[in-house]
Parts: C-alpha cells; structure tokens; sequence
C-alpha cells in the first residue's frame, strides 16, 4: 500500500501503542514485536481495519525497567524482551506494506543509569565523558554539603543524588536511576543525532521526543524561585531547568536531520500545559507538532473544550500545526474521566470531537473499545509515583492495561501471566466483540476514520464555531474550498437543541455520521437537534 504525501503528518491519524501492553508474541505476559506485528491488520491494510495512518511507539530500547522503558541504556538496538532488529526491520517492512508509518520514541533527555556512557562519566572526573551528564560540586552549609540548587524531581524529592566516586552530584529531574544528559556537550548532541539517525536510516517514519523542553538547564545551575503548590515540584517556578533559550538551536538541528528524509515528521511532548509555549516550539526550524495537553485534564464542558482549541489555534504560527490527544500512557484514559454511566456513549462523543477538529489526532491504544481505566490496590502497582504517592495519586498504571483482544483467557493478549491485570470488563468488552456489534465504540470510530479519509475539509479544512453559548453541546464548521463539514456534539444525556449564531439552510447540509443507532439530529435555521449524547456530521451537498 503507497504511503503517499509527505506531509502526511497533517492529515493522518498517529495509533499510540504502549508496547508492553498490546500483544505478546512468546507468553512471557510483555507485549513485543512479533505481537504487535500480528495485530497490524487490527489497524490498517484490509477493508474491515480501522484506518489508521501511523503508530508511534513507547520506547523499545534495552532498559533497566525503573520507568518501563523511559530509562534507555542503548539507543541503538531492541531490548531482547521486545524482539530483536530484525524483528524491528519486519515491523517496518509489514506495517509499511499497510500503508502504517512507524514512530519511535526517544528519550533524549535523560538516560538509564545504566547506560555505558554513565558508567564512563561517573568513573572519574578526567575520563572522555566526564562532562557527559550534569555534574555539580556540592554547596558548603553548618551541616555538611548541600546540592548544588534548589531544584526537584518531578517524581519526588531532591533532583541532585551524591555519587561517592566522583565526589559530585549528578542531576536527574525524574529518578536517580535517570541521570540527565548535559545538552550544553556538542559531543552529547553529536551522538543523540547519530542514534536518531541509525533509525531513519532503517526505515523509521518520525519520532516522539520525550519531555524535549527538558533538554537543556540553565548553565549557572541557579535555583528556581518559590511558589505555593502540592508536591515538592510543584513549589517552584521551574525558570531555570526547563525551555532554556538553547532549546530553538538544538530544535533546528534536529529538524535539519529530519527533513533530509522526505516524509518524515516529529512531535514533542512538552513538560507543562502551555498551549502558548507549546506552539512556540512548533514550525519551520522547529518541531513539526508538540502536544496541546490540556485535554487530558479538562473536565467534560464544551466551553473547556472550545476555549482550549480557541487559545491553540491564536497561539500557532502559520507555519505550525496542531495536534489532539484525549489519553496517553501518562495519563487517566478519558472514558474514565468524563464516561461515568454512559462511557461508551461519551466515549464517541469524545472521538467524534477529537477527530474532526483542525489538527492531527493521537488515538491510545484500547480507546477505540472504551477502555477504561483498571483500578489497582497497592500491591500490584509498579510505577514509581503511583507507589510514592498512593493512595492520593494511583500512578500511571491505571492507563496501561493489557490490550482486551477477545473474551478468551488473558483477552487474547497473552498466553502466559500478564505483567498487569486486564480491565475485569474484558470478557465483554473486546476486539473481537465489537468488531461485530454495529453500536459499538469500535464501530464508531471506524466509521469516523472513514469518513476523515473521505472528506477534505475534515482533514484539512479551516475550523469555525457557530455554537452560540457552548453550556450543552458545540457546534463548528470545517470548511475547505467548496468542500464544508458541520459537527455537532451533545455532551449531555438529554435531548438538547444548539442554538447557533449562524443561520444554516437544512437543505444543504446530508446527515454523514451520527453516534445513536437511531439518529436524532436535525438542523433548524438557527440550532441543531440533537438526542442524549448525540455526536452527528453532516456534509455539504
């Protein structure tokens, strides 16, 4: 299957899979590989896929495991419990010949401790990477060395962890296990280039960068000011450990890398909710998208809603583009956080929204069933903050759950013991079910892929809302030259009429799409009837 344009990255839909969890090849309980390349045809490549255009996925590198992954100790290879290259060249190569692009995660920021060039740097103070990572000198107070600032790690505690050796602290903004990379080190630059190379050169479509605006920290290692807040992190201002001003050359420099490949694309995950910052990382010389967040911690208000992609689409250069998420592996999903007793019917309300805004949607793996979250006790929890903080914070474990394939043992996902438990509703709540079930959330969010392929001004179309005060529901329009859309979205459990602040002709607009089985929508001169959780799309004539 032709894998088309090269900006493909605008109009396409990007698949987030968290590898461990999606399907296991070999029965050890991990997702791997070989797993994810037998459910490719899930995604894309045969007229009952879902339609997808690319998948990005959570890192796969050699890892200790003390942040699942995001602690890589080779950047160059497959970690033996995910397969091997080879495997990874046949991932390529299959998902490829569906018309799926590849997107890896990298994790620049920061490495495993692990990692051979830690081992070098914290040897000695004279060894070829002694300034390979953020080393500082203690600070003289009445009780002994202190570190170097007042800086926190964003999982808790001090940033600075002594090392006896070296006689230094080193820096980490997550775990010790994490030692940040010294960015200000063109040879550390030179090296993650040549790492994000080796996979470009072996077929990869694009990269995640991880927390990218982490990168550099201010030289002079000043602490930063103090502001009131929950947890140590948040009790300050974070001025000087993250979105340091050398942060737009070392971006072109990764932007030049990729655009001497055709077709490839990048997109950031900003540390913060910055809608303004994150557009100003976005663009020519820049990153190709960097994730707007506040969808992720917005409650179920249309006027969140509209009012977030409002200060978005102000906040984007001409040269930028936007991108929406609902959930990802950091995350509560968001059929747990706005479904309540009607997840599946306000899970297509969500899809319907994310969908068909101006931007590229990232779907999580498991939404597209409604999967919730999966409710742990202390016990069974491994990541690190879920068990620091428990009970007040259950970590991100909730949103990692296997992937529920069929109502068979394990859900299809593995043969053996996973390495967490299913979501209890797996027997009912499946693949393999609502691949059947013409209702189901499956079936809607095929139908909505289907319709975005087929119409341009969902894809590419300016975006202008007519909804005149979004209390129950939003209403926009997506037009592209003679090409218009209209969506409409009920966000309650009743019956609501939209009024709009346009006059719409109903004869003009055909009903493409509705989420009931029985399709209220109706469009008056001035609103839109919609029934309990309706989202509806209509087309021009």
């Amino acid at each position: 299957m032709a894998l088309g344009s090269s900006r493909w990255w605008q109009e396409g839909v990007i698949y987030h899979i968290y590898l461990r969890s999606f399907a296991d090849s070999d029965g050890d309980g991990l997702g791997d590989l070989l797993g994810l390349i037998s459910r490719l045809d899930h995604l894309n490549g045969r007229p009952d896929s879902l339609g997808i255009d690319a998948i990005w996925l959570s890192p796969c590198f050699p890892s200790p495991d003390r942040d699942f992954g995001y602690d890589v100790s080779d950047y160059t290879t497959i970690d033996p419990r995910y397969g091997t290259l080879a495997d990874f060249d046949q991932l390529i190569r299959e998902a490829h010949a569906r018309g799926i692009r590849v997107l890896l995660d990298l994790v620049f920021n920061h490495t495993s401790d692990q990692h051979a060039w830690f081992r070098e740097s914290r040897a000695s103070r004279r060894n070829p990477r002694r300034d390979w990572y953020v080393w500082a000198d203690p600070r003289p107070g009445l009780l002994g060395r202190r570190p170097p600032n007042n800086w926190q790690s964003a999982f808790g505690g001090r940033a600075w962890t002594w090392d006896a050796a070296r006689q230094q602290y080193y820096y980490h903004m997550f775990l010790p296990e994490q030692p940040d990379l010294n960015w200000h080190n063109p040879e550390v630059r030179r090296a993650l280039m040549g790492a994000a190379r080796f996979w470009l050169e072996r077929g990869v479509d694009g990269f995640r960068l991880d927390v990218f605006n982490a990168w550099f920290e201010d030289a002079s290692l000043r602490s930063n000011p103090p502001r009131l807040g929950a947890r140590g992190f948040d009790r300050q201002v974070h001025l000087h450990d993250i979105d340091q001003p050398e942060m737009m050359p070392a971006l072109a420099e990764f932007r030049s890398l990729l655009d001497a490949s055709p077709g490839r694309t990048s997109v950031g995950e900003l540390f913060g909710q910055d809608p303004v910052r994150a557009a100003s990382y976005s663009g020519v010389d820049r990153l190709h998208m960097v994730f707007n967040f506040e969808f992720t911690s917005s409650s179920w208000r249309p006027r969140g809603f509209i009012d977030s992609v409002t200060r978005w689409e102000a906040a984007l250069s001409e040269d930028a583009w936007p991108c929406y998420v609902l959930s990802n592996h950091d995350v509560s999903r968001h059929v747990t956080r706005y479904g309540g007793r009607h997840a599946d019917a306000v899970a297509k309300v969500a899809a319907a929204l994310t969908l068909t805004l101006r931007g590229t949607p990232f779907l999580y793996y498991g939404e597209e069933v409604g999967l919730p979250d999966i409710h742990l006790p202390r016990s069974l929890i491994l990541d690190p903050p879920g068990r620091r903080y428990w009970p007040i914070y259950p970590g991100r474990d909730v949103a990692r759950a296997p992937m529920p394939w069929e109502a068979g043992v394990h859900g299809g996902f593995t043969r053996g013991c996973p390495w967490l438990p299913l979501h209890p509703s797996y027997p009912y709540r499946n693949v393999e079910l609502q691949r059947r079930d013409p209702d189901s959330v499956w079936t809607f969010y095929r139908a909505l892929l289907r319709l975005r392929r087929e119409q341009a001004a969902l894809r590419r179309g300016d975006f202008r809302p007519l909804v005149a005060s979004p209390g129950d529901g939003l209403i926009y329009l997506r037009s592209e030259g003679p090409d218009a859309a209209l969506v409409a979205l009920n966000f309650r459990a009743h019956p609501t009429r939209l009024p709009t602040d346009a006059r719409l002709e109903a004869g003009q607009w055909q009903l493409a799409l509705s989420s009931l089985g029985s399709p209220s929508a109706a469009i008056e001169r001035d609103g839109i009837m919609l029934g309990p959780h309706e989202a509806a799309i209509f087309i021009s004539r």
